[in-house]
């Protein structure tokens, strides 16, 4: 099977190119990113609508990937505690090859066919959670025969990749295909690929997030109050809920420790 992800880029002889050059040539490549995305909106949204169900019943959902992939995916379920006060333990990130792989290739690790079901038992998974395999191949080793496993367990699965008949794609119950073609260095897939795979991620996680209640008007009335920017933020949204001046607003968010729960407790 030809990967559309390791043709050879329509850019040539790129150590000849000015910096200007290559410049405007990768963010002319980039700019088709969004367009390949859109045309996977009707996969992401049948994935969206069997995960949410799942996640409100108290499933968990996983992500499983390898190199920038699992990076990805691991970015991805990080930012949802500090951003919707969610479990630490309801989005789980894994990379092929564990957490020292977030830093550094662990050689061979993605090639293994059992290691991802056993991450995924580590965290006792069973029928209720939810597991999307991200591979921008398609052929990842970890990803497809985690996948395959899951099913084999009942539980349901998902994947993001890049290539057309790629094997993941017949592992997953919500497949997700977002074709971005040749990279702008050969075979790259951090670039092209790897921007398809993010906002994918983004409207999975804050579509979902929505979906269950964490957003109220267009805020994040659940985040953490982690630090003072963000202290700050929350302030301006109980001031602006509630009418108070920014000084009794922060004192009312710091008593209740949330701007749901300060919203709530204001009484004019």
């Amino acid at each position: 099977m030809e990967l559309v992800t390791e043709q050879s880029s329509p850019h040539r002889h790129l150590e000849t190119l000015s910096t200007r050059e290559l410049l405007e040539r990768i963010n002319s490549e980039d700019k088709t990113v969004p367009y390949a995305v859109e045309r996977a909106l009707a996969q992401i949204e049948a994935l969206v609508e069997a995960l949410v169900p799942r996640m409100a019943a108290g499933g968990r959902l996983f992500y499983i990937g390898a190199g920038t992939s699992g990076r990805l995916g691991i970015v991805d379920a990080s930012e949802i505690p500090p951003t919707y006060g969610a479990p630490p333990g309801w989005v789980i990130g894994l990379i092929a090859g564990g957490d020292g792989a977030i830093r550094k290739a662990v050689e061979g690790a993605e090639d293994s066919e059992t290691q991802a079901w056993e991450d995924l038992r580590a965290h006792q998974i069973d029928e209720q959670d939810f597991v999307v395999g991200i591979a921008a191949s398609g052929t990842t080793p970890y990803v497809v025969h985690g996948l395959r496993t899951c099913r084999q367990h009942g539980i349901p699965t998902g994947c993001i990749t890049c290539n057309p008949g790629a094997p993941v794609l017949a592992e997953a119950d919500y497949p997700i295909l977002v074709v971005t073609g040749p990279e702008f260095v050969t075979g790259s897939t951090r670039m092209k690929a790897g921007t398809a795979q993010k906002l994918v991620l983004n409207m999975i996680s804050t579509t979902a997030m929505i979906r269950l209640g964490r957003v109220q008007d267009n805020k994040m009335v659940d985040m953490q109050l982690s630090n003072n920017k963000l202290i700050a933020r929350g302030t301006r949204m109980v001031a602006h809920a509630t009418g108070l001046d920014e000084v009794r607003a922060r004192q009312l968010l710091l008593e209740h420790g949330s701007v749901r729960e300060a919203i709530a407790a204001f009484k004019p």
